[in-house]
C-alpha cells in the first residue's frame, strides 16, 4: 500500500454544497475571530463566565493555526468554528453546574490509574479491560464528546448527550468509515478523557483532526497544569452526573499524558501508572493513518508526507517526555506492559496488572471476557496501514525511535505488513 485511503464522496458533496450556499449568501463563511466565537457561545449559553481564563491563549493559538496552516475547505472551516463554539458553551455550562452544586468540586479523586503509551500502542484495549471491572470508574464516549450535562439535566432523566454521540458516530461513519475501523466505539462505551482536555483547547486531539503543527509546537512548550486542573474539575462533574462512587478509583487514558507527566503528577499526586509499549514501526504508521483519516475530511490539501513527518516527530517527543517524566515516579507506582504480550496472553497480562494494583482479579474475569467478545464483533474491518503511504521508511522510524525500543526491549512485529 503506497497511498492512503480517501474520504467518501459524501464529504465532497457537502463541501460543494457549503461553498455554493456561502456564495449565495445562504450561509455565512466561518470566522476564526476569537472574540466573535466567544460572544456567540455566551449568547447561546446565556451567561459569560468561562472559568479560568488560561484557556484563551491555547484557543487563540489554535485559531491562528486553523487559519494559517490547516488549509480547511469551506465546510471544514465551518465545522471547526462550530466545534470551538460548542467547547465554549460547555465551559459556560460547567461553571453554572459548579455554582449550583458546589459539592461537585469537593468530590475526591483517589488513586486514579492511568494507562499511558504512545498513540496506537494498545492503551485502548487495556483501558477497556480495566473499565469492565465495576471497581473502577470510567468516562464513557458520550461524556468525552460532551463532558458537561446540559441545563435541566437530572440524574433520573434521559441524557441528550447520548443522542448527540450517536449522531456524531453516524456522521463519522458517513464521512470516512475507516475512522471507526481504527477506533471502534459506541456512545456508552469506555473512552479516553480526551474531551476533558479539549475543554481547555489543549491536546493532541486537535493535531489528529487538523494539520496544525504550529499549535502543537506551541503547546509542547507550555506548562499544562491549568489544563489538568480543568480536566480534574470536569472529571468530578462527570462522576457527579454518573452518580459514581467517590470511593472507586478512576481508570483513565490518553496519549496526551505522555507529554505532560509533570502536570499530571502535580494534579494527581497519588496516581498509579500502566505504561504500554509497542513496535515503533507500528505505532508511527498507525498514528499517521489515524491522523490522516481525519485530516483528509476537512481539507482538500492534506499531504500524507507532511502527516507522516509530523507524527514521527510527535511520537519521538512522546517517548522522550515519557522517559523523562518517569524519573519522578516511584517504582512501586508503575508497571510496563508490552503490546505483543497482551496479544499473546491478555489474561496473563491482566493478572500482572492486578497484582501491581493489589486487587483480586477473580470477579473481573466474566466482564473482561464479555468485552473481548464484543470487541471482536465490533472490529469487522481491520485497520490497514503502512509507512510507505506517508513517505516513511523503517530507517526513518528506527533512526528516531531505535533507542527507545532498545531501552524498553520492545519486540518487532511483522515488519512486511507495515513497510
Amino acid at each position: 500500500m503506497t497511498t492512503p485511503p480517501q474520504r467518501t464522496r459524501l464529504v465532497d458533496a457537502v463541501e460543494s454544497l457549503t461553498r455554493l450556499a456561502m456564495r449565495a449568501g445562504i450561509m455565512e463563511p466561518a470566522t476564526f475571530d476569537k472574540q466573535a466565537i466567544m460572544d456567540a457561545a455566551a449568547q447561546r449559553a446565556g451567561c459569560e463566565d468561562f472559568g479560568d481564563p488560561w484557556f484563551e491563549k491555547p484557543f487563540e493559538i489554535l485559531l491562528r493555526s486553523l487559519e494559517d496552516e490547516a488549509r480547511l475547505h469551506e465546510a471544514g472551516a465551518w465545522v471547526a468554528m462550530k466545534q470551538c463554539e460548542k467547547v465554549l458553551v460547555d465551559r459556560l455550562w460547567a461553571q453554572q453546574w459548579f455554582a449550583e452544586h458546589p459539592e461537585i468540586l469537593a468530590r475526591p479523586l483517589r488513586k486514579p490509574v492511568f494507562v499511558i503509551g504512545p498513540m496506537r500502542s494498545g492503551t485502548t484495549r487495556l483501558h477497556r479491560l480495566l473499565s469492565a471491572d465495576q471497581r473502577f470508574n470510567h468516562v464513557r464516549s458520550f461524556e468525552t464528546i460532551s463532558p458537561v450535562p446540559r441545563p435541566g439535566f437530572t440524574h433520573d432523566g434521559h441524557d441528550q448527550r447520548i443522542d448527540m454521540a450517536r449522531r456524531v458516530r453516524h456522521v463519522a461513519k458517513l464521512a470516512n468509515p475507516n475512522t471507526l475501523a481504527i477506533h471502534p466505539t459506541g456512545p456508552k462505551k469506555p473512552e479516553e478523557e480526551l474531551g476533558l482536555f479539549v475543554n481547555s483547547f489543549w491536546g493532541m486531539k486537535h493535531e489528529a483532526q487538523w494539520y496544525v503543527p504550529g499549535y502543537g509546537r506551541w503547546c509542547e512548550a507550555q506548562n499544562a497544569i491549568p489544563a489538568y486542573e480543568q480536566m480534574a474539575r470536569l472529571l468530578r462533574l462527570v462522576g457527579w452526573s454518573q452518580q459514581a462512587s467517590s470511593l472507586k478509583p478512576w481508570v483513565l487514558k490518553t496519549p496526551q499524558h505522555m507529554l505532560d507527566l509533570d502536570a499530571l503528577l502535580a494534579v494527581f499526586p497519588d496516581a498509579r501508572f500502566i505504561f504500554t509499549h509497542r513496535d515503533p514501526l507500528r505505532v508511527v504508521a498507525s498514528s499517521a493513518s489515524l491522523a490522516w483519516n481525519q485530516t483528509c475530511i476537512y481539507s482538500n490539501h492534506a499531504n500524507p508526507r507532511d502527516v507522516g513527518q509530523e507524527w514521527l516527530r510527535k511520537t519521538r517527543l512522546q517517548v522522550e517526555r515519557m522517559q523523562e517524566g518517569r524519573t519522578a515516579i516511584a517504582a512501586d507506582r508503575m508497571i510496563d506492559v508490552h503490546y505483543e504480550d497482551v496479544d499473546a496472553d491478555w489474561r496473563g497480562a491482566m493478572e500482572r496488572i492486578y497484582d501491581f494494583l493489589d486487587l483480586d482479579i477473580t470477579h473481573a474475569w466474566p466482564a473482561m471476557e464479555a468485552y473481548c467478545e464484543e470487541a471482536s464483533a465490533l472490529k469487522r474491518r481491520p485497520h490497514r496501514y503502512s509507512l510507505a503511504e506517508f513517505g516513511l521508511t523503517e530507517e526513518d522510524v528506527m533512526g528516531e525511535l531505535g533507542a527507545y525500543a532498545r531501552t524498553f526491549d520492545v519486540a518487532r512485529e511483522g515488519r512486511q505488513a507495515v513497510l
